[in-house]
């Protein structure tokens, strides 16, 4: 009897880790069944559509004559594009598409600068491009007239032709490096090719004759600067009238007397004070 206690604790014990407080079902440990049936599942192609996709707008600045056209391709890596399109206030022409792109023509741009959206819808989300089109004309030429002289006072004119746009032009005359005049032509804004002429009134001095007048045209377009200038003009030299040679022989003549009696009142003054 005494060697059998050991067993019967041991079993006392056992049934008492299997049924707490001694009641109750007996417990049973399973193993965790997986089912497909609550697991998403995804296809080749939904794991690429779910991947971050770009968008590119190509050239993304370009320049054009006023009234030109161009084209303008919108591309993406996206393989189901849900949706797509263009945003400009410019003139829209036709349309090509391809795998993964599409090209839109645009038509008689006119504004000097302009900001194109091109954007792409893929998975829900949409991501987009911006491209700029400027539009611009150097001037075809930059002439300065020969110098007219009148009463000691010349004239200048010159001339700025077919320059676009006129708004973000600067006209300035120079003397050697010496700037004359200027002027900014920003309130003008015309939306079409321009003539434009300076006309400005120079009153010089006799030293300042052997130095050439040159014209300076500036387009200043947002950090680009389109420079055109005109071939030098020397000033002619000054010619007086006949009348006037004649006033200014006379008024030679009468300052050389006065310096005369002047300098003899002055050299009788100092004999008498040495006496």
């Amino acid at each position: 009897m005494g060697s059998l206690l050991p067993f019967l604790l041991l079993a006392f014990l056992a049934a008492t880790a299997d049924h707490p407080g001694g009641r109750g079902p007996r417990r049973r440990w399973t193993t965790p069944v997986l089912t497909t049936g609550s697991i998403a599942t995804f296809s080749p192609t939904s794991l690429e559509t779910l991947a971050p996709f770009w968008v590119r707008l190509s050239p993304k600045q370009a320049a054009v004559s006023p009234g030109g056209s161009l084209w303008v391709n919108c591309s993406s890596s996206c393989p189901l594009p849900q949706d797509s399109g263009l945003r400009t206030q410019l003139r829209r022409g036709g349309t090509r598409t391809g795998p993964g792109w599409v090209s839109y023509q645009l038509l008689d741009v006119r504004a000097w600068s302009s900001d194109v959206y091109c954007f792409v819808t893929c998975a829900g989300e949409t991501r987009g491009a911006t491209a700029r089109i400027t539009a611009y004309k150097r001037p075809s030429s930059v002439i300065l007239e020969p110098p007219i002289l009148d009463g000691g006072e010349y004239t200048l004119r010159c001339h700025v032709t077919h320059v676009f746009p006129v708004g973000f032009l600067v006209v300035m005359l120079r003397r050697g490096g010496r700037l004359l005049y200027s002027e900014s032509l920003e309130r003008f804004t015309d939306l079409h090719l321009a003539n434009v002429t300076l006309t400005y009134v120079l009153r010089t001095r006799p030293l300042d004759l052997g130095l050439p007048v040159t014209c300076h045209a500036r387009l200043y377009l947002d950090g680009l600067v389109i420079r055109s200038n005109s071939a030098p003009m020397t000033l002619p030299e000054l010619t007086l009238h006949p009348a006037s040679k004649t006033l200014a022989s006379a008024s030679i003549a009468a300052l050389a007397g006065i310096l005369l009696v002047v300098g003899f009142t002055y050299l009788r003054k100092c004999l008498l004070m040495h006496q």
